[in-house]
């Protein structure tokens, strides 16, 4: 299950705009016309952080930089008798010697026993982020964006609590979009 990046732009403490990041990134600078300076922010919903962009140019050059964020699909290529192409890409991990051990001693070899472990962790996961990790979103965008509110410490400290009625409630003077945001982001914790 492949996960979809979503993307949410804030100007100053109103909501500009959600969706993928070529529809924010192209609204933003069209906002901005021909200035570079933007004080619009962009988070990944997925993971709570600032996305850095670089507004610089023509909307055409913007199109440009963006192409190298987004992922094309690859087309498929009839491979015709053999084996197909699987991608795999060679990188250096660090195990303990126990851990060597065991890989050793596995059918199939170290490789095919760590792609197989690995798929078996992705299926347990899928079900999206977990709670621990929702949290880690909301109080990354939280410190962001309302880390100097009245109530940002204790709606936090409820957050991790679970402590939905007091969330709400250190929120409760906070502006609007930046709240909304931060329930809709939260609603995994409690259960919504």
């Amino acid at each position: 299950m492949e996960t979809i990046n979503t993307y949410t732009a804030f100007d100053g403490h109103k909501l500009f705009g959600q969706g993928d990041l070529s529809e924010i990134v192209i609204k933003i600078k069209k906002q901005l016309g021909k200035s570079d300076n933007a004080s619009i922010i962009i988070f990944s919903d997925n993971t709570g952080k600032v996305f850095d962009f670089n507004f610089q140019g023509t909307l055409s050059d913007v199109k440009k930089r963006l192409d190298m964020y987004i992922q094309t699909e690859v087309p498929e290529v009839n491979a015709g008798a053999g084996r197909p192409k699987l991608g795999v890409i060679s990188r250096e991990i660090s195990l303990l010697p126990q851990h060597w051990e065991w890989l050793a001693t596995q059918p199939g070899g170290s490789s095919s026993t760590l792609r197989k472990l690995v798929d078996e962790a992705k299926k347990k996961t899928s079900g999206g982020p977990s709670i621990k990790q929702t949290q880690e979103i909301v109080h990354r965008f939280a410190s962001a964006m309302a880390g100097d509110f009245e109530g940002f410490e204790e709606a936090l400290r409820a957050l991790y609590r679970k402590d939905k009625g007091l969330f709400h409630a250190q929120m409760k003077n906070w502006p609007e979009d930046i709240r909304d945001y931060i329930i809709e982001l939260s609603k995994p914790v409690f259960g919504n």
